[in-house]
């Protein structure tokens, strides 16, 4: 389904992602949402699900936020206006939610993180602030008004007190109201303010922009991985100096060629992507690895049944080397046979595999059957 309204995703790309906001209206129509309000709230009763509750008069001052999992009684306690509820990685629970994600992988779908769903009565709202990463808000249900300020930065004034972050000064400069279809796109860093009018839901599709500090320590596990005790700072070009206590230029200069030598691994760096880019965003919740004895019985399942699915909680990508193709899900990379390419676009592309392919892959091809059944092993596919 094409979601961006009248505009081609090249024109996307070219002028508003990363750039500016974009407001698509009836983006996509007829929209239902996948769950209802109390389902959603359902969610956030169990331990694994990550939720929380943001009051704008909360019980400990302006912008209260409490994170779940909560009982019935905490929601009997609400107040009858201006709350939100916020339930994170809807995607990982409900098979319909990981679907819904599909629409957004004109993007690369290792940047896609998850989808979040906020259910808000009348005035509730998370307060005006911004996001270090790029967001899609498609409305759900009922409305809710988006208002849209200046770009801001890590030295943008924050209220002090509030235990969650709310802009102290927020610039308007748009603002429109939403209905269940339309949807917001809102590039990283641009203040945004949204308010609920009445009771409604909005869905958050946001993507993984790792920091500099996260990249810099897995490209950091990475040079460890690959570099040996030979690898060490050297000066063969050194003729004196006058201040013998000195760090000149020259070896900073040679600091950072040495360590611009380790980085210089063709490998290095996509490994440092597709690692970091695939490891699941709830670590404690992977389920234990699967028994080979039961590999025939699930052989036997996928003949019975029309699909497999990719697990809600995996995130799949690949590179292509000179040599083969690496395989990375769930932060680990496997090394795949080149002849594997069309399985493994097919495996990245798609959350559903139609049982006849699939077994035709295991049937005819070893190095394939071997790929699927670490995958079913680790249950990234079930």
């Amino acid at each position: 389904m094409h979601v961006l309204g009248h505009l081609t995703v090249e024109e996307f790309l070219r002028d508003y992602w990363q750039r500016k906001p974009l407001l698509i209206r009836n983006a996509w129509p007829d929209f239902e949402p996948l769950l209802a309000s109390d389902e959603l709230a359902g969610l956030s009763l169990e331990e694994e699900i990550e939720s929380r509750l943001v009051m704008e008069n909360g019980p400990d001052g302006p912008w209260t936020i409490r994170k779940g999992p909560f009982s019935d009684n905490d929601y009997q306690q609400l107040p009858e206006d201006k709350w939100t509820l916020l339930v994170q990685a809807v995607d990982h629970w409900i098979p319909e939610a990981a679907d819904l994600l599909q629409n957004f992988r004109f993007i690369p779908s290792w940047r896609i993180d998850d989808l979040m769903i906020s259910y808000a009565v009348d005035g509730g709202s998370v307060g005006p602030h911004y996001d270090q990463y790029d967001v899609f808000l498609l409305q759900a249900e009922g409305q809710r008004e988006w208002r849209i300020g200046q770009m801001c930065n890590e030295n943008s004034p924050i209220l002090d007190g509030p235990k969650i972050r709310i802009l102290d000064g927020f610039e308007e400069t748009d603002r429109w109201v939403l209905n269940p279809g339309d949807m917001l796109y809102l590039p990283p860093q641009l203040a945004h303010w949204g308010i609920a009018r009445g009771e409604c839901q909005t869905y958050s599709v946001g993507f993984r922009a790792p920091s500099v500090s996260e990249l810099a320590q897995t490209t950091l596990d990475q040079v460890l991985r690959t570099s040996t005790e030979d690898q060490r700072y050297g000066d063969a070009d050194f003729r004196g100096q006058t201040n013998t206590g000195e760090i000149t230029r020259d070896a900073t200069d040679r600091l950072r060629q040495l360590l611009m030598n380790a980085l210089d691994h063709p490998d290095l760096l996509g490994d440092v992507l597709g690692n970091l880019m695939t490891e699941p965003k709830y670590p404690e919740h992977q389920p234990e690895t699967l028994d080979d004895e039961e590999w025939p019985a699930w052989l036997g399942e996928v003949q019975g049944n029309a699909v497999a699915r990719r697990s809600e909680q995996a995130r799949f990508a690949f590179r292509e080397r000179e040599e083969d193709v690496l395989f990375y899900s769930g932060g680990q990379s496997w090394p795949v046979a080149p002849n594997l390419r069309p399985l493994v676009i097919w495996l990245t592309n798609c959350n559903e595999y139609d049982a006849e392919p699939l077994l035709e892959w295991i049937k005819n091809d070893t190095k394939a059957q071997n790929l699927i059944r670490v995958l079913w092993q680790k249950q990234l596919i079930y």
